[in-house]
């Protein structure tokens, strides 16, 4: 993997690695447009590169993001970077994660605010093998509470679902945290689905 050079004290990334970046999150954008994980100009990705990581733009279409932005684990964020860059931060902080992958499913959002429980169990077979536990966690996005609490369910769990908000979702490869992103709505659904997730707000 081609790591970022330095120009005038800021990182770049090499042309033929920026174009590949933006085909691969293309890519994956357009798998997760079409499950409706996400829509309209929502979501974000992003994939470590040497002391850092590139996310998706700010106000970006997943499907078609135009650019990538380096962000670097410590010192400034350029301000195009997405809004979540923080959670993206932490994570990679914290884990061994090699890619996350952020959207909104609809079910996995709406099982989150039916449940006042940390955690969901799957009971379909998938989720059983690949997410046996999905937590749950609080914070407002954009915010570094929200990443504080995501990067330390991520410690623990391949997956975690911000109340509210929407999943976040590592692994070796964007299209790992693709795939687990997909696993976790569908294991969603069929909580929902079979009734198996109650309402208990007040």
């Amino acid at each position: 993997m081609e790591l970022p050079h330095r120009k005038k004290g800021r990182h770049t990334i090499k042309q033929k690695r920026k174009k590949h970046l933006i085909s691969e999150f293309s890519s994956i954008g357009q798998r997760l447009m079409n499950e409706h994980l996400i829509g309209g100009n929502f979501g974000n990705m992003s994939i470590r590169i040497g002391k850092g990581f590139c996310i998706t733009p700010t106000g970006s279409f997943l499907n078609d993001p135009k650019s990538v932005v380096y962000v670097p684990l410590h010192g400034d964020v350029p301000k195009q970077a997405s809004s979540e860059y923080r959670v993206h931060r932490d994570i990679y902080t914290k884990t061994d994660a090699q890619a996350i992958v952020h959207v909104h499913p609809p079910y996995a959002v709406s099982a989150s605010l039916l449940s006042n429980s940390k955690s969901f169990t799957p009971i379909d077979s998938e989720g059983k093998m690949f997410a046996p536990t999905i937590p749950i966690v609080t914070g407002e996005p954009g915010t570094q509470d929200l990443a504080a609490s995501v990067s330390d369910a991520l410690m623990h769990a391949p997956s975690c679902i911000a109340a509210g908000h929407g999943t976040f979702s590592i692994g070796e490869t964007l299209e790992k945290a693709y795939l687990l992103s997909s696993l976790i709505e569908h294991s969603c659904t069929v909580l929902m689905l079979t009734g198996t997730i109650q309402s208990h707000k007040a």
